[in-house]
């Protein structure tokens, strides 16, 4: 009778699996806030610029879009009193763009997942990526006083 032998070890074998999803992150806040200073009634075209920082995963396309708090889709917003609302109803205008004065290029928010539109684009690289983002005032003939509005920054990708 012959006799049998077990292979010794026994194998076997598993795959180690991962799955990776295209994802972005983005950071502005107070450190990202355009201040346009303190200016006379008669200044004209003040601007003022900042960086928001967005971080997309390797090779990953993405398209920031810039809100203003009126929901403008061509980056005009216009800022309210912070002081006396009720009382002071001016609406200071200003212009976001994605380069620099009153002639620059218009930062809406058009963008989509897979178009800029009056947006920007960039390409992940898995590292933050800085973006300067400018606003313009064209007048400052407005009743003195602190103005502000909040801008929201869409990242589609």
């Amino acid at each position: 009778m012959a006799s049998v032998h077990a292979a010794n070890p026994a194998t076997a074998t598993f795959q180690v699996l991962i799955t990776i999803t295209k994802a972005c992150t983005v950071t502005a806040g107070s450190a990202s806030n355009i201040n346009l200073g303190s200016v006379a009634a008669t200044a004209v075209n003040t601007t003022g610029s900042n960086t928001i920082s967005v971080n997309c995963s390797k090779t990953t396309p993405y398209y920031v879009g810039l809100a203003p708090s009126n929901a403008n889709t061509a980056g005009a917003g216009t800022m309210v009193s912070t002081t006396a609302p009720a009382t002071n109803t001016d609406k200071v205008p200003y212009q976001l763009t994605s380069t620099a004065g009153a002639g620059g290029t218009i930062w809406g928010n058009t963008a989509t997942s897979t178009a800029v539109g009056n947006g920007v684009a960039g390409t992940g690289t898995g590292l933050a990526q800085s973006l300067t983002v400018y606003a313009t005032a064209a007048s400052a003939n407005f009743t003195p006083d602190s103005y502000a509005d909040t801008v929201t920054v869409n990242v589609n990708y």
